[in-house]
This record gives structure tokens, C-alpha cells and sequence, in this order.
């Protein structure tokens, strides 16, 4: 992000990372499977042939809870009879009517597919068994203006095991810090389109990471339905906290919206073009494999280009992950990365949380525990995607921008060769530092060597020296254009803001056809 940030410092103000949007989930544990539920049965001596009169009273006390809480603050709550109706809409309706500033706004009720608890017979053992199915039961919805979280709603189960979703923005968090701390904003939707300071906003979007979540959303879960303190008699069940899905943004706010409205288009032009599978996969932080071993590759890996009314945004997925790009609000380029998969990605903690066990890197969790980490772990991909899109071409032509390799030079006062962007084998060596995977951990002499020789034989010992030597001697030629930098101390090489343009513009320009140009130059 800094070299973007370097490239545009006489159009942009700055940036802001943090979260955007938060889905957790809120789970009985000992509940949600048929074995817990089972032994919670067993051990308070519940009968099968009782288990829908008291599974039917503990519902009753739910929805009887949050009814009452929405009576009591002289807030509806509305029965949907479409779960395809938008409760978003339908409660910002309501807000504006009843010119609610804060707190609850409204609920809803209505009938949606759920995951709950079923007696079943069992023709094998001819007795009752506890069984998970998929089945239709009532959720009540939520939507309250939180004093400290902005805008929030929650999904609450009526049946066993009363999962709960909990949904919350960091933007609009952000929004409500700003303002008690004074400083002045602007914010459209949900993104702050301008802030005064902006070091002290970015402050308070990182505080927002060292929040105790577990605390925070039984805190709104008991306001919203108190009848959980107590629903299973002494002994609470405190639900466990886990992030579903989770929107980690970077707004880089520009000064002028027709600045940004110019360069939009060339970054999306850019993206679609030069952004390939080795590419996404490092912005994932994932190592890329081969060239020509393609079916190493994740099968989910896709791209996706897509126009909508509020504009067009890129976007890429790894599995169900994904980083998208789009203009928002007129002067923010956003940068979003969504993790719905967490397990893809490494924390370093405990193995199964045991003290006595050494600290070593473990897959991450869903839990809110590692949601610290994951949030590191979205801020690099945003760091690596803008860290590409620098090179982005900056609007000058194409003279200007290649006349500087297109002539002799020298290196260690030896002559060095012009560089042909013309011809097959410096293009391709072009493309290949173009890709975002050699933006952060660049690259090698035997990583460029595949795509200068795709018939090498590794197996040929003598073949594979004369062709390191002559990558070699390319490597000093890019070296010599100032293209790319050697990385103190090691045997790698990273492009340079001016590689990166060179070789935007040269692939950019060599995939324009006759009639193209043409119709440029009339």
C-alpha cells in the first residue's frame, strides 16, 4: 500500500483500514449436535417421549422474552410473511418514520430454514434417538441504532438449539467514535468519505481489533433476550462467539472525484489483464506453484469483472475467500478482503489452547479468539493487491513513459543494450514482473527461468548453467534499466515502481490490435 500511497501523495489524503462488515454466530455448543444434545438430556433427565413439551416451553420463552423487551421500549415488532422481504429496508423505513436516533428500532418475525433438534424412531434399534435436520422454524430479527456500534441487528432461533447471528459494521462503529471524539467527518453509506484527522481516525478503527467480543455480544444477546440468563434453570449456557463472515476495508480517500473517476477505469483495465492465478494466489499469501503445474492450482480459484448500478468492481476469489476493488462514494478506491474460510490461513498460538504445550503455528479458527489475527491477515492482502495496483500506468504516453529503457546504458561502466518492447522475449520477461506475486517477496534467477526457456530439461545439468547464466545477463539488463532492485542480502529481486509501469504500459500496448489503434488515432 505504501507505493500506491507514494505514487498518488498529490491526489489522495490518505487511507483508512479496518473492518467493514462483522456476521458472528452465536452457538449452544453442548446443543447443536445430536450426541451433546443427547447427553444434556440424559443428565437432567429429560424422556424422549418429553422432549416436544419442553422443547416447545423454551421456545415459548424466547419469542415471549423478545416481545416483551420491544413492548416495553414502545417498539413493534411486524410478522413477515416473505423471508424474501428485505429487513434492512423495511427497519431504515421504519427508523426515518419514528425518527429513531438510538436504540432499538424494530423487530421482525418470520419462518426460514434453520438447523434444529428432532425426535426421530430408529427402525434398526426400535427406540427414540435425538437427530439434526433441516427444517422451517420462526427467527426474530432485530435492528437497533447501538450508541456505541451504530446500526446493528441480530438473528435469533426460536427452536433449539438457538443459534444466534449477530451483525454489526466497523465503519459505522467508526462513525460514532468520531463523533465523540470530536473530530470532524463526512460520511456516505457506510464509509467516511472524508475525516480531519485522519492518524486519529485510523487510531480508533485499530482499537476497534482489541475489543473482548465474547463480553460485548452476550452484553447485546441479554438486552435483546433476557430470558437466556436463565433459560436453563442455574446453569448458564453462555453461547460460543464465532465470526461466520468478516469485511476487512482499505479506503483510500482521494481529493477530487473526477481524479479518481479517470484513473478508475485503467485500474480496472489493469486488474483484468495482468492480475493472474499465480498473482491471486500471493495476495492470499499463498506460494504459487510452477509454471505448467496449473493443476496444483485450487479449483476455486476465479476472477470476476462485474457491472453494477452503483459502478464496476474486480474481484477475486481463493475457495470462499476473496479481495475485491471498487469505487465507492465517489472519491474512495476500497479494497475489501472477505474471509469466510479462516482455516486457510495460520495463527501462532497454542496447539488446542494448553498451556503446556509450545507456542507454534496452528490453522485459524472461527472463533473470535483468532479474529485479531484475521484481521492481520486481511490488512496484508490489501497491502499486496494496492502494492500491484502501483502499477498501474499513471496517464502519461507511451513515449514519455518508455523512452528512458528504450535506449543504450551501462552498468559498472560495461555498455548494456536498449530494451525491445517489441519483441517476444523482453515482453515476456515484462509480464513476468508485472505479476502482484513478486510485489512483496520477489523473485529469483531460477524463477524467471522457466519463462525464458520452457524446454529446459532439468535433468541436463550443462543446459540448466548456460541457461542461468544467460538469465543471469537479463537480470543485470533489467537491473541496469532500474526495473528491478536486488533485496540486500539474499538471491532475489523485487520490481521497481518503474518496472511496474514499463510493464503495464508495454502489456497494455501490445494487446491493443490494428483496428483499436485506429480508431485511437482518429
Amino acid at each position: 500500500m505504501k507505493v500506491f500511497l507514494e505514487k498518488y501523495q498529490n491526489d489522495v489524503q490518505g487511507a483508512i483500514s479496518g473492518w467493514d462488515r462483522l456476521l458472528f454466530r452465536g452457538t449452544q455448543r453442548w446443543l447443536s449436535n445430536a450426541r451433546g444434545m443427547s447427553t444434556y438430556m440424559n443428565s437432567h433427565k429429560i424422556l424422549m417421549k418429553d422432549f416436544g413439551r419442553w422443547a416447545q416451553g423454551l421456545t415459548q420463552r424466547i419469542r415471549s422474552s423478545c416481545e416483551e423487551v420491544a413492548q416495553k421500549l414502545g417498539r413493534p415488532i411486524e410478522y413477515l410473511r416473505s423471508s424474501r422481504i428485505s429487513k434492512e429496508e423495511r427497519a431504515n423505513v421504519i427508523a426515518q418514520r419514528d425518527k429513531i436516533k438510538e436504540g432499538l428500532i424494530c423487530g421482525f418475525s418470520v419462518v426460514e430454514p434453520c438447523l434444529s433438534v428432532e425426535v426421530v424412531g430408529n427402525k434398526a434399534t426400535q427406540q427414540l434417538e435425538v437427530a439434526m435436520r433441516e427444517r422451517k422454524c420462526v427467527w426474530v430479527y432485530n435492528y437497533w441504532n447501538d450508541p456505541a456500534y451504530g446500526i446493528c441487528h441480530a438473528r435469533i432461533q426460536t427452536w433449539l438449539p438457538f443459534t444466534v447471528k449477530v451483525c454489526m459494521n466497523g465503519r459505522h462503529w467508526l462513525a460514532r467514535s468520531l463523533s465523540r471524539a470530536r473530530i470532524p467527518y463526512a460520511k456516505q453509506d457506510n464509509a467516511i468519505a472524508w475525516v480531519k484527522d485522519l492518524n486519529q481516525a485510523q487510531a480508533l478503527m485499530n482499537a476497534q481489533s482489541k475489543t473482548d467480543w465474547p463480553i460485548v455480544l452476550d452484553g447485546m444477546l441479554d438486552r435483546l433476550c433476557p430470558a437466556f440468563r436463565d433459560l436453563f434453570g442455574r446453569e448458564r449456557m453462555s453461547h460460543y462467539w464465532s465470526a461466520d463472515e468478516t469485511e476487512w476495508a482499505t479506503d483510500v480517500l482521494f481529493r477530487d472525484v473526477q481524479r479518481l473517476e479517470t484513473l478508475y477505469p485503467r485500474i480496472m483495465r489493469y486488474a483484468i489483464e495482468v492480475f493472474d492465478s499465480p498473482s491471486i494466489l500471493r495476495f492470499f499469501g499463498r506460494a504459487a506453484t510452477a509454471e505448467g503445474s496449473r493443476h496444483l492450482w485450487p479449483h476455486d480459484l476465479e476472477s470476476n469483472l462485474r457491472r453494477r448500478t452503483e459502478g464496476v468492481r474486480i474481484k477475486h476469489w481463493l475457495n470462499r475467500n476473496s479481495v475485491k476493488a471498487y469505487n465507492k462514494s465517489g472519491n474512495i478506491l476500497r479494497v475489501e478482503t472477505t474471509i469466510n474460510q479462516p482455516r486457510e490461513f495460520k495463527v501462532f498460538r497454542r496447539p488446542n489452547d494448553d498451556g503446556r504445550r509450545k507456542l507454534s503455528w496452528q490453522k485459524m479458527r472461527k472463533g473470535v479468539a483468532d479474529l485479531h489475527r484475521r484481521g492481520e491477515v486481511s490488512q496484508a492482502c490489501n497491502d499486496r493487491y494496492l502494492e500491484a495496483l502501483a502499477g498501474v500506468p499513471s496517464g502519461h504516453t507511451v513515449q514519455e513513459t518508455c523512452t528512458v529503457v528504450c535506449q543504450r546504458t551501462r552498468w559498472k561502466k560495461h555498455p548494456i543494450r536498449a530494451l525491445n518492447l517489441g519483441t517476444s522475449g523482453d515482453l515476456a520477461i515484462l509480464q513476468f514482473i508485472a505479476r502482484g506475486e513478486h510485489a512483496l517477496n520477489g523473485f529469483r534467477n531460477r524463477d524467471l527461468r522457466p519463462i525464458l526457456f520452457p524446454d529446459l530439461k532439468t535433468t541436463d545439468v550443462k543446459a540448466v548453467r548456460r541457461a542461468s547464466a544467460a538469465t543471469g545477463r537479463r537480470l543485470r539488463l533489467l537491473r541496469a534499466h532500474g526495473l528491478i532492485h536486488k533485496i540486500p542480502g539474499t538471491h532475489r529481486y523485487r520490481p521497481s515502481p518503474l518496472g511496474t509501469k514499463i510493464a503495464a504500459v508495454a502489456i497494455q500496448s501490445n494487446n491493443l490490435d490494428v483496428e483499436q489503434l485506429t480508431k485511437l488515432a482518429a
